[in-house]
């Protein structure tokens, strides 16, 4: 991983063994053609995004692309969690089909992490594979979910449980998109900034919590400093890791309890980084269980959450035993194996881990850590 800076703009670049690509990170980035220069030829254009997006953005990213790609098309799909479907994703094949689009045409997902992860899975099976853009208008997708190549759809079982890997070609994180979020989709993608310093980065951690408010209300430095070293991190891991063998499976930390939530309450009742929230409660908590971490350091870590905006304490599944439909739906999860749920942990150096626990030890956190 590399990075470089300039005056106006920061460059991530992830080293993937001639797959790697870029993050440009700065304000103004989406309508510059400068910004796709260095993109390969294609035969054509595809925008993907919502019917949220597409009113703020699509028009000057299409201008964009017009002084380089000779067919720009556009897809417009419905905005929410609860669409992150096959019936989604068979929307874009169907209109990439009726625009009769080939093995070189070059998708674009301008979105956040719905978009991003739906239009990837599109580009990973479209004609066996063609190349796609990841332009991330939310903070949680320009922090996490459009960098690293993991592309997927919900399944009613389980969040993100069909999906394939599949590298993007660029990653364009233009800040000023953060300044039409509303305030709880801003404090969801805090979520995913926040977790970085937990399992990597002592010294991250302790700049957010100094910063946090400034973040929430997108003061320019700590809002770019905020995105550009959660990109570092995240490369660091995914260039170490790509396929999630081993230490990239810590970026999951919270997302086991997290995806329970969001599948227990029904997709987009919870956002996912408010589930992610709740899920990084108690999964702290759950270190404490297993005597890798101090108790304070989960006072302060929870803390830091609730002055994000976000909850600190998770749902109540099922009024008759909670415990236990958690624990049904997070065995069906991408880190189980042969019926065990693996946690991921964390440690008093700042470091994670993934371990199995019992489930009476789980389900006491989870009774400790949910409320009505």
């Amino acid at each position: 991983m590399i990075e470089k800076q300039t005056n106006t703009r920061q460059t991530v670049d992830i080293d993937l063994a001639g797959r790697g690509y870029c993050i440009q990170i700065g304000p103004g980035l989406l309508n510059l053609s400068a910004t796709y220069a260095q993109l390969p030829e294609a035969s054509s254009a595809v925008i993907i995004t919502n019917t949220t997006v597409d009113a703020l953005y699509a028009d000057g990213v299409h201008a964009a692309l017009q002084q380089r790609y000779g067919f720009v098309h556009k897809i417009v799909l419905p905005d929410g969690e609860k669409h992150k479907t096959w019936a989604s994703l068979d929307l874009i094949f169907s209109a990439l089909l009726e625009k009769r689009c080939d093995r070189k045409t070059l998708l674009f997902a301008l979105g956040g992490g719905v978009i991003g992860d739906m239009t990837g899975f599109a580009a990973a099976c479209f004609m066996r594979g063609v190349r796609f853009v990841q332009l991330p208008t939310t903070l949680l997708a320009q922090v996490d979910s459009s960098v690293g190549g993991k592309t997927g759809i919900n399944h009613p079982l389980g969040k993100n449980m069909i999906g394939a890997f599949h590298q993007p070609v660029l990653v364009v994180c233009d800040t000023d998109t953060l300044k039409t979020l509303p305030g709880r989709e801003l404090s969801a993608g805090l979520a995913e900034v926040i977790k970085y310093g937990p399992i990597a980065d002592e010294n991250f951690l302790r700049r957010l919590e100094v910063d946090i408010e400034k973040i929430r209300q997108l003061e320019p430095i700590a809002t770019a400093f905020a995105v550009q070293r959660s990109c570092q991190i995240k490369a660091a891991i995914v260039a170490s890791d790509e396929k999630e063998e081993g230490l990239r499976a810590h970026l999951n930390f919270g997302h086991t309890f997290g995806h329970a939530i969001e599948a227990g309450m029904g997709y987009g009742r919870w956002l996912h980084g408010e589930a992610v929230a709740a899920g990084m409660v108690m999964a702290a908590h759950l270190s404490v269980r297993l005597g890798l971490l101090h108790p304070e350091k989960v006072k302060a870590l929870t803390a830091l959450i609730d002055r994000a905006g976000l909850p600190t304490m998770g749902p109540v599944l099922d009024s008759q035993d909670n415990a236990k439909r958690y624990l049904q739906l997070m065995r069906i999860d991408k880190k189980s194996q042969n019926g065990a749920i693996r946690f991921v942990v964390i440690h008093n150096d700042n470091s994670a881990s993934l371990q199995t626990v019992p489930d009476e030890w789980v389900a006491q956190v989870i009774d400790a850590c949910c409320q009505a």
